[in-house]
């Protein structure tokens, strides 16, 4: 469960409710798995952070953490998230290459859509920087070539085109179009604000990555 809040006065009246919600259904909250993140404004947090508590234990102060496998900064930028995935494309990559190697080139193909395609969560990446994007894509392209076997420094776009399969930033925006339909077709009234309102900053962003040509994807 997540509380977001606008101040610490708010957050300690909703944790008060949940207090109360707890001990008339007869729960329990864990206070050692709970946590605080501040977010920054402008690039700025706050110098004094009054305690806050739950059941009697105050609460940790941290500057990320990991929510349903999707990594969250004080800063909500996404480079840590998207250096998980790369990361865990890496692992996968590797496990394919060795226990798959004999397999036939389709085979593997097929592998490879299944496993190294996922890209989780990557349709909420918006903040980051082009260094932690650029190796997340060329990891991409380097299992795909070591699975392959193919040349270190072979055209990436050739490779795709010729075995048929989507290169990184059409994996992309198959993630954000997929993203974008489901919200648009939800009936949550804060999720249709995102899907509908044409000024919306996360609107933008997947509408000009939908809409723009990347000009070198090897």
């Amino acid at each position: 469960m997540v509380l977001l809040s606008p101040s610490i006065s708010a957050l300690r009246k909703m944790l008060a409710e949940c207090e109360a919600y707890a001990v008339e259904h007869g729960l329990r909250y864990n206070s050692k798995k709970t946590e605080i993140v501040i977010f920054e404004s402008r690039g700025k947090t706050p110098s004094y952070v009054p305690p806050v508590s739950l059941d009697g234990n105050v609460l940790n102060v941290v500057c990320k953490f990991k929510y349903l496998g999707h990594i969250v900064t004080s800063n909500l930028k996404d480079d840590l998230d998207i250096e998980r995935e790369r990361r865990a494309l890496a692992v996968r990559g590797n496990m394919l290459a060795r226990r798959f190697a004999k397999c036939s080139k389709q085979v593997k193909i097929t592998l490879f859509k299944a496993f190294c395609q996922v890209f989780y969560t990557s349709s909420l990446w918006v903040d980051y920087t082009q260094r932690a994007y650029n190796a997340l894509r060329i990891q991409y392209n380097n299992v795909f070539r070591t699975l392959l076997k193919l040349p270190r420094f072979c055209s990436a776009s050739l490779m795709f085109a010729q075995e048929h399969t989507d290169d990184f930033y059409a994996i992309r925006r198959k993630r954000i179009a997929s993203l974008l339909s489901r919200l648009r077709a939800s009936c949550n009234s804060v999720l249709s604000i995102i899907a509908c309102k044409m000024d919306c900053p996360i609107l933008k962003y997947w509408v000009g990555l939908l809409i723009r040509k990347p000009t070198n994807i090897d």
